[in-house]
């Protein structure tokens, strides 16, 4: 960490976590908030006992983040959750461990832990997103669906052994993974409202993807080559990077700077910092049939944006089969007719 000047922060007051959700990670939020009662029987199955051991873990075996111990970083947790205007402050931890990482733990009372390897390598800015990040995490109720894919996991694993047992579980286990990675963007749109700085944002990414070499990197040359990771123009590579994603909970570092960087330039971002938000109180009003229609409209985007041969491919085959659709709607209203 280092001693930065302070600078002042536009407060989103009031700002709802849709405001920093992804689509395809908000469809599934909205389906779940409307199923009351659903992460209180998810809770009960998940043990409070899990959640409880897990606190005790690094209660005993890590540093708690306070006004006394790791000062600096209890100052940064409190002014994204004053950004953010967040209502509950959860506890943070400091784990002894190199491995460049942080997460969220818990649903009842979530709780956010930062490796020792990434406070030692990042700036205060740089620990400001990652904080916020996690914060996202933990207003968004992100555990659950978290919660959810282990225990699936577990199951899939159990149920690969019958005839055809795991496919089911398969097939909404890679609906998971895929939903967590798309979390993880959302995640880190909200370190960016709370940070209010791109840059910084963006030093974190290219920090996790070099190990901390940030000395030897260049902005400019980091973008191009997640551009060139994401408009493969080979079929081949194109299988290959679905492959490679399949099992990962993260999207890989260059592609989580290129997201945000599209986000900024989508106009959400500076409209945002200027009030233009969702508020908490209209949460209850959002319908999961606007929330899946942006969702589906976000997948098409990407598609139309990307070269990525495999990506413009399915994108074309939507678009004839929808040609196809209308064509034969209109011919059945007409022989109705």
């Amino acid at each position: 960490m280092t001693n930065q000047p302070a600078r002042s922060r536009a407060t989103l007051t009031g700002i709802s976590s849709r405001a920093w959700e992804h689509p395809a990670d908000q469809g599934a939020l909205v389906a779940l908030r409307k199923l009351k009662g659903f992460d209180t029987v998810l809770k009960a199955v998940s043990g409070m006992f899990n959640e409880r051991a897990f606190r005790l873990v690094f209660l005993g075996s890590a540093v708690r983040v306070d006004e006394r111990q790791f000062p600096a970083l209890h100052y940064l947790l409190g002014d994204v959750a004053r950004v953010l205007d967040a209502e509950e402050l959860p506890e943070m931890y400091v784990a002894a461990n190199p491995v460049l990482n942080a997460m969220t733990i818990g649903m009842n009372k979530p709780f956010i832990v930062l490796n020792s390897g990434l406070v030692d390598l990042l700036d205060d800015e740089e620990l400001r997103f990652v904080i916020a990040h996690e914060l996202g995490h933990a207003i968004s109720g992100h555990a659950v669906y978290q919660t959810l894919l282990q225990r699936l996991l577990v199951l899939s694993g159990v149920l690969s052994s019958l005839p055809f047992g795991g496919l089911g579980v398969r097939a909404i286990t890679a609906a998971l993974y895929e939903w967590s990675r798309k979390a993880e963007l959302s995640a880190d749109r909200a370190g960016l409202l709370a940070t209010q700085d791109p840059a910084a944002a963006f030093r974190v990414h290219m920090q996790l993807a070099s190990g901390g070499h940030l000395d030897h990197l260049d902005t400019t040359s980091f973008f191009a080559q997640g551009q060139e990771y994401l408009d493969s123009s080979d079929l081949r590579d194109s299988v290959l990077k679905l492959l490679l994603i399949e099992n990962r909970t993260h999207p890989f570092a260059v592609v989580r700077a290129a997201e945000l960087r599209r986000w900024v330039d989508s106009g959400d971002y500076t409209r945002y910092l200027a009030g233009g938000y969702p508020r908490r109180t209209t949460d209850d009003d959002a319908k999961v049939t606007d929330a899946a229609r942006a969702a589906a409209a976000s997948y098409s985007e990407t598609f139309q944006q990307s070269q990525d041969v495999l990506g413009k491919l399915v994108h074309d085959i939507a678009g004839v089969a929808g040609s196809v659709k209308l064509w034969l709607d209109e011919r059945l209203r007409r022989d109705d007719g």
